[in-house]
C-alpha cells in the first residue's frame, strides 16, 4: 500500500460500505462482551437467598428457622391466618394444637416465596415475630382462639 493510487483499476484504501460494517460489528462485540460481564458482577453481588431451613411444632406456636432475615406480610382472612414470606423452601404441612385444639398449618411456594396457611375449626389469630440467633434467623407465630 504505497498510496491512493489506482492499480489495476482499485483503490488501495477499502470502501466505506466495508468499513462501516466493520466499525457496527466492533462496537455491538463490545457492547455485548460490557453486557456480559455486568451480569456476572451483578450475580457476584447478588445477596445471598432466604431458605427455609426447618419447621418446628409447639404448643400454641409455630417456629420458622431461616438462615437470614426473610421479609413476611400476613393478615387474617375469614379466621385463617395467611403468612407471605420472600424465601425458598420446600412445601410443607401438618397440625399444632391452639387452646387443645387442633389446627392444619400448611407452607407452599408461590411466585413471591412461600404461603404459610393456618386454618382450624374455630377463627384462629396469630402474632409473628422474628429475632437473629446463631447467625440464622428465627420466625415465632403465637397462636390463639378468637
Amino acid at each position: 500500500m504505497h498510496g491512493s493510487a489506482r492499480k489495476d483499476g482499485e483503490h488501495s484504501t477499502a470502501e466505506a460500505r466495508q468499513r462501516a460494517l466493520l466499525w457496527l460489528r466492533i462496537v455491538g462485540s463490545l457492547a455485548l462482551f460490557g453486557f456480559l460481564l455486568g451480569m456476572m458482577l451483578g450475580r457476584l453481588n447478588e445477596p445471598e437467598p432466604r431458605v427455609l431451613q426447618r419447621v418446628d411444632v409447639l404448643p400454641d406456636a409455630l417456629q420458622l428457622w431461616f438462615n437470614a432475615e426473610p421479609k413476611v406480610r400476613g393478615e387474617h382472612r375469614h379466621g385463617a391466618l395467611v403468612l407471605q414470606i420472600d424465601a425458598r423452601g420446600r412445601e410443607q404441612q401438618g397440625q399444632v394444637l391452639v387452646a387443645g385444639k387442633a389446627a392444619n398449618w400448611r407452607l407452599m411456594r408461590n411466585e413471591h416465596g412461600l404461603l404459610l396457611n393456618l386454618l382450624a375449626a374455630r377463627p384462629v389469630r396469630g402474632e409473628w415475630r422474628g429475632a437473629p440467633v446463631d447467625g440464622g434467623w428465627r420466625l415465632n407465630i403465637s397462636l390463639r382462639e378468637e
